[in-house]
């Protein structure tokens, strides 16, 4: 209901301002739900693939860094022990 409501204001701002040809309403249309699709995604903080599946990789190489200073320390600690 409410979002039927704003397209028939946002429609008879299109007549008030003289938009009259069905290509620039269109247009105009497009143009607002693109807006409101791009407002969506900022609020719900939706990234592209490409931006997951690069901070997916990012992720795994620090696992792995991670992984690597654990077994150093582990070794480190092995040999104070062994002093």
């Amino acid at each position: 209901m409410k979002s039927s409501e704003e397209l028939l204001k946002l429609l008879a701002t299109f007549v008030e301002k003289g938009i009259l040809t069905t290509q620039d309403a269109k247009k105009e249309i497009f143009t607002n739900l693109k807006f409101k699709k791009e407002d969506i995604f900022e609020r719900l903080k939706i990234v592209t693939r490409e931006e997951f599946e690069i901070l997916k990789l990012i992720v795994s190489k620090q696992d792995k860094e991670i992984k690597k200073l654990k077994l150093i320390k582990k070794s480190k600690i092995k040999k104070a022990k062994k002093l």
